[in-house]
């Protein structure tokens, strides 16, 4: 199929194609899933150490140290987005740093500090969910739809 593509072009447009692909940058695809892999590990080690803290200092149990450990994660990565950290460890990881829920925090408050100079109100609260919105109203529904299953579901007895 590239042979049909290449036919069709004219000899200007091949030179052209030959020319990018000399100059094209490979990019070191194993260096970065590395990178993604030791980052997206490390923070999901720290989480591990703030539910172990949790349950520690606090008497919670594993099942119930969840929730807390997700909003202080959240809350640190918003704090190193806020100091300009979080971006550079997101340039250094890439997927790494994004998949975690860290990465919903650093959304979030991104938004939120790029139009900070439009006022807080149409500015800050307007914008701020724009990325994680869609997240949060996905989640809200699909959790009021899975509690209205499990409530009927105990109604007929069946749990």
């Amino acid at each position: 199929m590239a042979d049909k593509k290449k036919k069709k072009m004219t000899p200007a447009q091949q030179k052209y194609q030959g020319l990018q692909q000399k100059h094209e940058l490979k990019r070191p695809i194993l260096k970065n899933c590395l990178r993604a892999f030791w980052v997206g590990g490390l923070i999901c080690t720290i989480g591990q150490a703030v539910t172990y803290f949790y349950i520690y200092f606090f008497n919670f149990t594993e099942q119930t140290a969840g929730n807390p450990t997700v909003a202080t994660m959240v809350f640190f990565s918003m704090l190193l987005t806020g100091f300009g950290v979080y971006d550079h460890l997101g340039q250094y990881a890439g997927a790494g740093s994004a998949v975690p829920v860290t990465g919903f925090g650093n959304a979030v408050i991104s938004a939120a500090i790029e139009h900070r100079t439009e006022g807080f109100v149409l500015g800050v609260g307007g914008n701020m969910f724009k990325l994680a919105g869609s997240v949060i109203l996905f989640g809200v529904f699909s959790a009021f739809v899975v509690a209205l299953i499990k409530t009927i579901l105990i109604q007929w007895g069946v749990l």
